[in-house]
């Protein structure tokens, strides 16, 4: 089996779909959890103390880590792979020219702007947040409490390079998605002549439905550093 996972390029195929589901998951949880910050900032920072330093987030924490690990390092074996044997042809593009999207020839270079963008997320609140706990202080750098991620969200996001760096990410992402998620179920055998239109339709919904979800808040705690008025009308 371990040998299958690596010597064969289905193999290699079927653990980036494992992950990138698991992955797509998490990011639709995460979503959904910065969403709580427009309408409640004390349900944010409860959901925030909740995900702090304890066993059962730290463990979560890990096996996140460990997905996205996973994930990237399999995306450039496999790409490294593909342009060995076959030029520049891409790891996950199985169907005619005709039909291939911009996202499945560029999977690579959006994959570097996920990470890039993670990296920057992770500096922007993990280590200011989760990190912080852990440390055993009672502050970041900021002055903020660790679990105070409405406050911590609202400062990131009161700054306009923040907002365009952040939207650029999600941009990369949006792609991405919508190739990664219908690479991920054709995969697994769903793609034929009857379900290869709405696997890519699917692909689309969740791609634009997680793009749509991060960057409202994003754009909402924006408008609410510069207009409190607009926002809270």
């Amino acid at each position: 089996m371990g040998c299958f996972l690596t010597n064969s390029s289905l193999g290699r195929k079927l653990v980036m779909s494992i992950s990138g589901c698991f992955l797509v998951l998490f990011i639709l949880f995460h979503m959904s959890m910065n969403i709580a910050a427009i309408f409640s900032a004390d349900a944010y920072n409860w959901i925030c103390a909740m995900l702090g330093a304890n066993w059962y987030a730290l463990a979560g924490t890990a096996v996140l880590a460990l997905g996205v690990l996973v994930h990237f390092a399999y995306a450039f074996w496999l790409t490294w792979q593909n342009r060995k044997a076959r030029g520049n042809v891409r790891y996950a593009v199985t169907v005619t020219e005709k039909g291939v999207s911009w996202a499945s020839k560029n999977m690579l270079l959006l994959g570097v702007i996920v990470i890039l963008g993670l990296l920057l997320h992770l500096s922007h609140f993990w280590a200011k947040m989760q990190l912080v706990e852990l440390l055993g202080h009672h502050e970041n750098d900021l002055g903020l409490s660790p679990t105070d991620g409405a406050a911590l969200i609202q400062y990131t996001f009161s700054q306009w390079y923040n907002v365009v760096l952040y939207l650029v990410w999600f941009a990369a992402l949006w792609f991405h998605l919508t190739h990664g998620v219908w690479s991920m179920l054709q995969t697994v055998g769903w793609a034929n002549d009857t379900w290869y239109p709405r696997l890519k339709c699917l692909s689309g919904i969740v791609a634009t439905l997680i793009f749509a979800g991060f960057a409202v808040v994003v754009v909402w705690f924006y408008i609410q550093s510069v207009c409190p008025c607009c926002a809270a009308c």
